[in-house]
């Protein structure tokens, strides 16, 4: 009976000697396509390349959605003409993008957008956290064009989850501003 506890105490001893290390952390190796870019060809008021991986929607009111099946993602983009609002179009556009302070950890904007030559004057919002959009921007010409895009998934925010896409898709959203023309006239 001793020769058994004493054979037990000292395989226990014995057991207790190395120090335990935690396993290092796995991270996910994603591998996306490198982008191609190309111009809408959808008759709008405006026009701005959009990647080649992307397929482009036309909706009513001048409305594009640019999905990203891949990714279960899309851009939403929303188009107003201008009429003596665009005060009230730059506020309704900040509301939408601070609604998601419900859910956000930290919501922070690009430095401001400017485009003089081709009068594209804008912002980029990124959201951080489990919100619904986590990428927002507005453009306008201040006089006749206002536009929004907006990055939804299709799929419960996990932040975290998403992010490699997020930082993806919004290399592609940054190129839509940098390459946005206005039509002249909205007659053309």
């Amino acid at each position: 009976m001793y020769r058994c506890l004493y054979g037990f105490l000292l395989m226990i001893l014995m057991s207790c000697g190395g120090e335990t290390l935690p396993k290092p952390k796995a991270y996910l190796s994603l591998k996306y396509a490198k982008p191609n870019y190309q111009r809408i060809t959808i008759e709008r008021p405006y026009s701005f390349e959009v990647s080649t991986v992307a397929s482009v929607k036309s909706l009513p009111k001048n409305w594009l959605k640019i999905r990203y099946p891949d990714l279960k993602a899309s851009v939403d983009i929303t188009y107003r003409p201008v009429n003596n609002n665009l005060k009230e179009l730059l506020i309704e556009a900040e509301k939408l993008v601070f609604e998601h302070t419900v859910k956000a950890d930290n919501i922070s904007n690009t430095e401001d957008y400017i485009n003089p030559e081709e009068k594209v004057y804008g912002k980029m919002y990124f959201i951080y956290g489990n919100a619904a959009s986590q990428v927002q921007f507005h453009v306008t010409d201040s006089v006749q064009h206002f536009l929004k895009a907006s990055l939804f998934f299709y799929s419960k925010p996990n932040f975290d989850s998403v992010l490699p896409a997020v930082d993806y898709i919004k290399k592609d959203m940054v190129k839509m501003m940098e390459t946005l023309q206005w039509k002249k006239n909205l007659n053309e």
